[in-house]
């Protein structure tokens, strides 16, 4: 028969297997680093914004692609202009929807 102690032990151990698994997988879908070229605007899909963390060590937009991420450098003109683009076009989703409800 297994002892209280070894399945306190066991328990213990797998948990903290997971929590180091999932505090990784955050980790990792981190940018560290900006990407150098310029992405055509007809890739983007979407955006998301990423700040500085203890995980994830620079700000950055991050790109949504039909390819995946693109981490860029928010400093870049090109960078806001995009979310600027991507922003616009979704206020007028927005309007076009708000008058087909009235």
């Amino acid at each position: 028969m297994v002892s209280i102690k070894a399945s306190v032990a066991a328990i213990t151990l797998l948990t903290v297997c997971l929590l180091a698994t999932n505090t990784s997988a955050v980790y990792h879908e981190c940018c560290r680093g900006y990407m150098t070229l310029k992405l055509p605007f007809s890739a983007v899909r979407g955006y998301s914004v990423q700040t500085v963390t203890e995980l994830c060590p620079i700000n950055a937009i991050i790109f949504h692609t039909k390819k995946g991420k693109a981490c860029t450098n928010p400093a870049f003109n090109w960078v806001m202009d995009y979310v600027n683009r991507i922003r616009a076009k979704a206020q007028m989703v927005h309007i076009k929807t708000s008058k087909k409800q009235d």
